[in-house]
């Protein structure tokens, strides 16, 4: 499967790549990353392979990625920028001890999509995030000042990342009564070390009519393979810490598996773990973080891997996200409905619940 088997994300008339470029390693102000020429490389590697999907936000390397994004427009001129989605997000405040800087309030977001169009050098932005959930402004004014940015032309669609399930189900209903432009998609954290999100969130974007990109494919680094029980295997920078969480016995045994399954295969772990996600329900476009454009190659290089039923079986078993209330009850009891009747293949048990008096069903 090549870039160009475009998607549409969610219910919008929005198509992306199946793999999105993520642009948070433009820069080297935050002490990890790629510098303006490398970030270049990665850009012009995306977009030759027919990527189409570049992710951003404000905030990242304090600006300076969505302005290497806006050189790197700018020198392309303007059928590269026609061709390509960008979507950066806004939300994380890039003035120290302003109140009214960071959120979600009209006035901080009317100030941060000018910023963006200014570093980015162009007149609109195909997909709006709101980064974080804001606790302190109400639903009703974050989405309407949303609208009114669609309508201005400035934003095309707008997405959330990072909120609960049931935040979003709330500004997707409170849009479609109202008539504003709803969500077209979610941004999640989501990979093999990271499946809670598969209880309400995913469910609730495939109902609702969002696409969900998600985020953090390889856990920060933690997935690819470069950390074993003896140690890790490189000295190239990483985000992970040596005590990282995620660094235990049950993460080795995933890595084992994984191992296995490249052997198999003929790929690289990695390319394991950005293939089985690609494979699951509801996920539209994974986003991508890449320190080199070596990296980004190999990353890319999963579109051409199909796992088996088998191997995808194999690691959703060793990964499997633990019940949590109300699943546990509800699976218990999912067949009580259905009490001897068969629906859609399904014939629950008979069980002894009919009242006394069946003069009751009247």
């Amino acid at each position: 499967m090549p870039l160009t088997d475009y998607r549409t994300l969610g219910a919008s008339g929005l198509r992306v790549s199946p793999l999105c470029l993520g642009a948070m390693t433009f820069g080297e102000q935050w002490g990890f990353g790629a510098d303006d020429a490398g970030s270049v490389r990665q850009l012009d590697l995306y977009a030759e392979r027919g990527g189409n999907f570049i992710d951003a936000a404000n905030i990242y390397t304090k600006g300076h990625s969505e302005r290497i994004l806006g050189e790197w427009f700018a020198a392309g001129g303007e059928s590269r920028r026609d061709r390509t989605v960008i979507a950066t997000k806004f939300g994380g405040s890039m003035h120290r001890g302003d109140p009214n800087a960071g959120g979600s309030g009209r006035v901080a977001i009317m100030r941060a999509v000018e910023a963006s169009l200014r570093r980015l050098q162009t007149d609109r932005i195909d997909l709006y995030w709101v980064h974080f959930w804001d606790r302190f402004t109400p639903i009703e004014e974050l989405m309407r000042s949303l609208d009114l940015l669609v309508a201005q032309g400035k934003v095309r669609y707008v997405g959330f990342s990072d909120h609960p399930a049931w935040i979003c189900a709330q500004a997707q209903s409170i849009a479609n009564f109202r008539g504003w432009a709803p969500l077209a998609a979610i941004q999640i954290e989501w990979s093999l070390l990271q499946r809670t999100v598969e209880h309400e969130l995913v469910p609730m974007a495939q109902h609702l009519g969002m696409g969900v990109c998600p985020w953090g494919p390889l856990r920060g680094g933690v997935l690819t393979g470069k950390f074993t029980r003896e140690g890790r295997q490189t000295d190239a920078p990483t985000r992970v810490r040596d005590d990282s969480k995620f660094l235990v016995e049950r993460t080795y045994v995933l890595l084992d598996a994984m191992k296995a399954i490249a052997a198999e295969l003929g790929c690289t772990v990695p390319q394991v773990a950005i293939a089985w996600l690609d494979a699951q329900p509801g996920c539209t476009s994974t986003i991508l973080g890449a320190r080199t454009a070596a990296q980004l190659e190999d990353t890319l290089a999963s579109l051409e891997v199909a796992l088996t039923p088998e191997q995808l079986a194999r690691l959703d078993e060793l990964t499997a996200p633990p019940d949590h209330f109300p699943q546990t009850f509800l699976e218990a009891v999912r067949t009580t409905m259905l009490n001897g009747a068969r629906i859609d293949g399904i014939e629950g048990p008979i069980w002894d619940l009919s009242p006394a008096d069946d003069s009751e069903r009247a």
